[in-house]
């Protein structure tokens, strides 16, 4: 079932979707190590994001060049922030987790002069704004596990201007590529937990199914599509931090 409600939200909203794939294997499952979690769930998201990602390009809600340098600019990033994770404390690790959590989705709630420009192009001039942007998402993404990533669909709406539908659907370039990075970190050091990464990815299939009719209707209400993907992440951080375990 975990699976299912990551791959459906992956599709939806592109990396966000994963900020559930950590806190379900720790609160729902009971894994006890923290780091083993986000192993475990950055190796079955990147598999998810790669799935939904071929549905949204065959729906041609993917910007191309702009997703591919925020997702390459961000990958040294990724891989650096999953070095420095793996040395601190699992419970603190979720706790940081959740404040940026709720600090981004607050952002995601602020009045927009508009709602993104659906027709945007790729222009040299936002490498200034994509690479930077890119390479600050990919550290968190690789920091707190692609939960991390629910800072890519903002970066790339802030550094583009292209809308969330957009945005999420390109988001998943770079949850494919940051959670392969995080997760084969984490692998290497033993921290993937090979049979829930299993259960993770086959129910994401049917999530990622299910999902491509809503994210049709959500393209046409994006006021709609924020605020639900505020409060989905806002309840989870809340949960995180008021969980006392």
């Amino acid at each position: 079932m975990g699976g299912a409600i990551v791959g459906l939200l992956l599709t939806l909203f592109g990396g966000g979707g994963s900020v559930l794939a950590t806190p379900w294997l720790v609160y729902v499952v009971g894994l006890t190590d923290t780091h083993v979690a986000i192993g475990t769930s950055a190796a079955a998201v990147a598999v998810n994001a790669a799935t939904g990602l071929a549905a949204q390009a065959r729906a041609g809600q993917v910007k191309w060049p702009c997703a591919t340098v925020f997702a390459l600019s961000g990958l040294t990033g990724a891989l650096v922030g999953a070095h420095i994770a793996k040395q601190v404390d699992g419970r603190s690790l979720l706790s940081w987790f959740a404040v940026a959590m709720i600090a981004i989705a607050l952002s995601m709630l602020l009045p927009r002069r508009t709602e993104g420009d659906p027709g945007v192009h790729f222009r040299p001039r936002m490498v200034l704004k994509l690479a930077p942007v890119g390479l600050v998402t990919g550290l968190a993404a690789g920091f707190f596990g692609i939960g991390g990533g629910f800072l890519i669909a903002p970066g790339l709406m802030a550094s583009t201007g292209m809308t969330l539908a957009n945005a999420g659907a390109s988001s998943l370039v770079s949850v494919a590529l940051f959670g392969s990075a995080t997760s084969a970190s984490y692998a290497a050091s033993g921290l993937v937990s090979w049979p829930l990464f299993g259960a993770l990815v086959l129910g994401g299939a049917s999530g990622t199914l299910s999902a491509i009719p809503l994210s049709r209707q959500l393209a046409e209400k994006p006021r709609m599509a924020r605020s639900i993907f505020a409060f989905i992440v806002i309840s989870v951080a809340a949960y995180i931090l008021f969980n006392p375990s």
